[in-house]
């Protein structure tokens, strides 16, 4: 039997106060809304991943999803719900973090905040517990605050991060949130050094020398190593000048 989300407080009064403008840390808002041409849904799609994959590989893209939030046929937000279902993220997240870890991922992403406190995360843990992923997706998505801020067509953003009488913000989460928990880090043996004798450089496919490039033949000169003759060293006193001029007979 699925338990109510239990009861938590804000970690301070005015943790829920709406921002003086439209956001408080000027990202960029990703709407369908007044997305119209390709190239701009496009962005948003990229957007999306950005937010909640954090980069998405060419194997990690969700083409159907995309497909259908390109002809209109979901929402934002039922891109955003594929995309936390999807095997990428499940795996990527789900299977290397406990619960706990993964409310603080899922809140992060989802509502663009850190977790208020203990008492959150063991709310929604008890969700994940009780409903599994698919029911504390849902549950994270159709909470008041998501509809609030994001609603059906808005990319989610990270929210709260320009703080009063504070210069520099906080850290964005992706950076500052490992994505594999500190156990699995440690099986999968990371961080690992990489350690190099010999710097390597890359030259992209187009810069690359054709056939019958000069630079490619560089090796082959660089190996031949020619020697100029030496000059004739005679003495001018050794010279027979009467046997050398040539004498005309008349």
């Amino acid at each position: 039997m699925a338990i109510p989300l239990l009861a938590y407080a804000p970690s301070c009064p005015n943790q829920r106060v709406d921002a003086l403008g439209a956001r408080d840390d000027e990202a960029i808002v990703w709407s369908s809304d007044d997305q119209f041409s390709p190239t701009d849904m496009g962005n948003l799609i990229n957007a999306a991943y950005r937010q909640i994959f954090f980069h998405a590989f060419k194997w990690d893209r969700e083409i159907v999803l995309e497909s259908q939030l390109r002809n209109r046929q979901i929402t934002v937000r039922d891109f955003i719900r594929g995309l936390l279902l999807s095997n990428t993220f499940i795996d990527s997240f789900y299977n290397k973090n406990s619960n706990y870890r993964f409310v603080e991922h899922c809140v992060q992403k989802v509502l663009g905040r850190r977790v208020y406190s203990n008492a959150e995360k063991i709310a929604w843990s008890a969700v994940v517990m009780t409903k599994g992923v698919k029911g504390f997706v849902d549950d994270l998505l159709n909470s008041d605050e998501y509809i609030e801020n994001f609603g059906e067509n808005t990319v989610p953003y990270q929210r709260r991060r320009i703080l009063p009488s504070r210069a520099i913000g906080e850290t964005p989460f992706n950076i500052t949130s490992p994505r594999y928990d500190a156990y699995y880090r440690d099986q999968l043996g990371f961080p690992q050094p990489i350690w190099q004798e010999a710097v390597r450089n890359f030259r992209s496919y187009d810069r690359q020398p054709k056939t019958g490039d000069p630079s490619l033949f560089l090796n082959m000169a660089k190996s031949i190593s020619p020697k100029a003759a030496k000059p004739d060293l005679t003495s001018i006193y050794n010279i027979d000048i009467y046997k050398t001029v040539p004498y005309r007979r008349s």
